[in-house]
């Protein structure tokens, strides 16, 4: 297969990949993958296996039933294809012990998929987004500039902030 060849195999397997999420048509998704992977940079998360990555779009999805994402840019690289994408869901399900606030998110997101050398199957999609943001759009979080957010802070991590308040006192 040509290197041009080869970049526009990608190309339709990413674009794939992504539509057949919006489907929540997981099998299909599934095909996409030499071997399924995701890791979530903002969480740290990883799910690698069949195993994981179906109980990662199982939690995802009971969470966010609408979940899709819309394709904004896409570029092929050496052995990667990199993506800029909004996602976007409803929070209709318990999400990690909270129950559904009803609120919906949408946030834009980068994302790595890297192949296999000479491949068009997927070895792993490489997820960065700002968590923080998705919380607050669903009133889990609160900005942390603004009063509210201040007092959660307070109230969240007490030591560090009478650590900073007696810090400003000593220098006055």
């Amino acid at each position: 297969m040509t290197d041009a060849a080869l970049n526009a195999a990608r190309a339709a397997v990413v674009r794939d990949h992504m539509a057949s999420e919006n489907e929540h048509a997981f099998d299909r998704t599934l095909a996409t993958f030499a071997h399924p992977r995701y890791e979530l940079i903002a969480t740290g998360e990883v799910f690698d296996g069949e195993d994981a990555v179906r109980r990662y779009y199982a939690e995802t999805r009971t969470a966010f039933p609408d979940q899709r994402n819309r394709l904004l840019a896409l570029h092929v690289a050496e052995d990667s294809v990199i993506v800029e994408f909004v996602l976007e869901g409803t929070h209709r399900g318990p999400l990690r012990g909270f129950p559904p606030t009803g609120r919906a998110f949408a946030t834009q997101l980068s994302a790595i998929f890297m192949f296999e050398p000479g491949s068009a199957r997927i070895v792993c999609e490489r997820v960065y987004f700002d968590a923080g943001l998705i919380l607050r759009q669903l009133g889990l979080a609160s900005d942390p500039r603004s009063t509210r957010g201040r007092i959660e802070t307070a109230l969240t991590h007490p030591v560090t902030v009478a650590r900073a308040l007696l810090g400003r006192l000593r220098t006055r």
